[in-house]
Parts: structure tokens; sequence; C-alpha cells
């Protein structure tokens, strides 16, 4: 007997165990994590693209007392900052006493745009008594979960005379919202049989707009014009203004509590604004004045960051480049100091699918912020693969901070996979490496994560900030 019990105790010392945080978690700390919840909830029904994203941290950075950054000013020690970057991507830093060539800039990226639904730039069309407007989809989604559900349109419109127009409907009790028809079960039996990649076609995603004929016998095309006529009326608008537009279909949900426990948190776009909120508020909430710290807020990962706001964009290296002028060091050095955490999402292993996951190297749920060593397809491909040095660095740095986190994989091995920003990031030789909360359902219309994940991903990036 005695045997065993110190067989028991030894399994229990090496071996590697989740720890599931609200398990772990005292009353004072579950308050904490409901509470910082609340704040997330808003900044998610505040944001749901990536310009309202943008201005929504940089509603908060000033709330912290960070002021605009001009391209090509001069930065000292104390100083705190936030660059707007097309209104689509927002770049925020402090400015430390430390020595950036010894200490490096301590990096968190996260990005901003999530899968949705895109109108093209000739939308608007009338069909069998019905308006519609064509669209494009936008990222990795599965097109029969936008069907009959209902959606608001959010955007900005740039009119002939040069002036922007923002545009948010859907979100209010009192506005109307748009809709994606589907075929019903009692004609969709060839719909039924085929995949589910196929039964919906991307050119049927069409939004329903109105069905009100404009009040005239001379006229075509009666309900569009009744649609553009409301639009003339609210917006100053003519159907050409939509080719220098920027408009998109998202759910009109809110936020929500999910279960009776409420712990679970269901919305659109947790990917990856989950990480976003708490790689601002990491930021904010740091009183530290040694280190110098860079939160990056991108655009356009879903469709593999590019454009002048995605990731790729010269923009990153500039802004290091000008910290790095600014106090007189290299930044080929500084780079090689620094260190960055690619704040992005991770798959969390869902029991109703468990074929597709490999459980001992999968993010579980409430069991803290998920630490992704690598991602890719297949053998890692499109990857970044973070080294031994760095993980073990992390590691420590967790333990020493009381912060709870697990490691895991996108799924089985040859089942499919996904990619990151980090990849980017560490091609310009700086350490990087994946943390994000473990996502149910990700990319869908509304996705479920866990409250003690949403936490634990803020203190970790506090602890790596620190």
């Amino acid at each position: 007997m005695g045997n065993n019990s110190c067989g028991s105790k030894m399994l229990s010392e090496l071996s590697y165990k989740k720890t599931n945080v609200f398990e772990s978690a005292d009353a004072s700390k579950i308050k904490k994590i409901f509470d910082y919840s609340e704040g997330y909830k808003s900044f998610l029904n505040e944001g749901k693209t990536e310009r309202e994203a943008a201005e929504a941290a940089i509603k908060l950075a000033k709330q912290a007392g960070y002021t605009e950054y001009k391209l090509g000013e001069k930065v000292s020690a104390g100083d705190k900052k936030y660059y707007d970057h097309h209104g689509k991507s927002v770049y925020l830093f402090k400015v430390g006493s430390a020595d950036i060539a010894r200490r490096g800039i301590r990096i968190v990226a996260a990005h901003i745009d999530s899968p949705r639904i895109d109108l093209k730039q000739v939308p608007l069309y009338e069909d069998s008594g019905m308006c519609f407007f064509k669209t494009h989809y936008y990222g990795g989604i599965k097109k029969y979960q936008w069907t009959a559900i209902p959606l608001a349109l959010h955007g900005v419109i740039i009119r002939a005379d040069g002036e922007k127009v923002d545009v948010r409907i859907g979100e209010d009790e009192s506005d109307p919202v748009f809709y994606i028809n589907d075929l019903l079960p009692h004609l969709g039996k060839k719909q039924l049989a085929d995949t589910l990649e196929n039964a919906i076609r991307g050119e049927t995603l069409n939004v329903l707009t109105g069905g009100l004929p404009y009040d005239d016998d001379e006229v075509s095309d009666k309900i569009k014009l009744t649609v553009l006529s409301l639009l003339n009326d609210k917006y100053g608008i003519t159907e050409e203004d939509f080719i220098s537009s920027e408009l998109s279909l998202v759910p009109a949900f809110r936020a929500r509590d999910i279960g009776f426990d409420r712990a679970l948190i269901g919305s659109y776009g947790h990917d990856d604004r989950v990480c976003a909120y708490p790689a601002v508020t990491a930021l904010l909430d740091d009183d530290g004045t040694e280190g110098t710290t860079l939160v990056v807020l991108a655009d356009k990962e879903e469709i593999g960051s590019e454009s002048v706001t995605g990731m790729k964009t010269a923009l990153f290296t500039d802004i290091i480049d000008a910290i790095s002028a600014s106090c007189g060091k290299d930044p080929a050095v500084v780079r090689n100091a620094s260190m960055c955490i690619s704040a992005d999402v991770t798959a969390c292993f869902d029991p109703n699918f468990a074929e597709v996951y490999e459980k001992r190297n999968s993010g579980i749920i409430s069991c803290g912020a998920c630490m992704n060593k690598y991602t890719g397809r297949g053998g890692k491909a499109a990857s970044n693969d973070a080294s031994a040095e760095f993980v073990g660095f992390l590691r420590k740095l967790f333990r020493e901070n009381d912060v709870v986190w697990q490691t895991g994989e996108l799924g089985k091995v040859d089942e499919g996979g996904g990619g990151t920003v980090a990849m980017y990031i560490a091609a310009h030789n700086i350490e990087t490496v994946d943390i994000g909360v473990p996502v149910i359902s990700m990319h869908a219309p509304y996705e479920v994560v866990s409250k003690a994940d949403v936490y634990s991903t803020y203190e970790a990036f506090r602890a790596f900030i620190k």
C-alpha cells in the first residue's frame, strides 16, 4: 500500500495535467473573471467590424491617457501612443526607460477582422418581387450557416463628393434587419443530398433588402427604386456610390452569456477580438515604466494578412524602426532582442466532434490561455514553429505569475489546420509564438468561449508585458 501511495504521489508530481481555471479559483478570482467579461462583451457589441473594433480600442486608449502618434514623430521614455492606420488597424505602444537594444520590445499582435458577408461593388438588383444585394463572402465560412438568420449592415460609403458616410443598420431594436434566403425542406431533396460545402453556393448568398414597389407605373424595377430612394433620403447616396463603399453583413446578434451558470459567452467575432481585447487591456492596465511594449490590432488576417492594413504591411517594421531611432538604437538589434505573442484563437476540443481532435494536444475549455507552438497544415506547412527556448521562457514567466495556461494544436495532423500572423512577425527576426483563447464553433456566425479562458489570456498578456 505504501508503494502504491508513493507511486501516486510520483505520478502526480511528474505528469502533466491541465488545470480547470474555475476549479482552481476562489470566489474572489471568479468574480474578477465574470466582471472582466462584461467589458469584453461591450467591446464585442461595439466592434463588429475591423473599423468599429479599431475605434473601440482607440477610445479605450484615449481614456487611459494615450495620445495620437504621427509617423516621423520622435518619442521618448514615458510616452504612450496610438496610431490609427486607415481606420482599420491600430498600433498602441508605450516607451519604457530600459535599454531596448537589450530588452527589446514586447509585442502582442492580434487581428480584428472576422469572417463575414461583403457586398459586391454593384450589388443592388430586383427579381420576382424582391430586392437583393449581391455579395462576396470574406474569410473561411460554412456558407449554410449564414442563411436564414438576422443580419446587420455595417460599413462606410464614400460619396461622389468625397464625404464619408457611416452605416450601421440592424443593431437597434427599432432597426430593420437583413436576410439570406434558404430553400424550404419540402423542395430541398437535392440540396440535402449535396455536400455541406456545395449545398449553398457563394452566388446564392444574396441579401434580402426590400419588397415594397415604388408608386409610379412608369418605372421598372420599382422595389429597387424604393430601396434607392430610401438610401438617398437617409445617406444622400446614389447607386454608383456603392462602388466606393465597404459594406458588410454581420450577424445581428449581441454577445450573451451561455448556460445556466453563465460561465460561457456566445457572440459573433470571438475570432479574434477575444484576443484583441485582452491585449489592449493588458497594455492599458500595465503601470510599469521600464519595458517598451507594442500591441498591434491588424486587419485582413482572415484572407492572408495582405493589404496595407494587414500584418504583412511595412508599417509594422516602420513603427519599430521609429521607436528604435528615437532611442538611438539600431532597429535590427532591437528586433533581435524583441519577443512577440501572436494573439490568436485556437480550436477548442468539442466532444461532439471528437474524431477530428487529438485530445491530449487540444485546447480544453476553461483550462486557460492556449499556446500553439506551431500551427499550419499537415507537416507544419505555413507555420511559425516557436523555439524551445522561447517556450521555456514563457513557461517560467507564467509559473512565476500564477497564470493558468495550456498547450494545443488545431486538430489532428491530417484533418486540416490553419494559420495566424505569427510567421509574418517571425520573418523579421522576432521570436514569436501563438497564444490565445480556445473557441467552440470557430468562424460560425455565433461562436462560444469560456470566461475563464478570456481572463487567463488577459493574465498571460499582462505577465508578458510587465
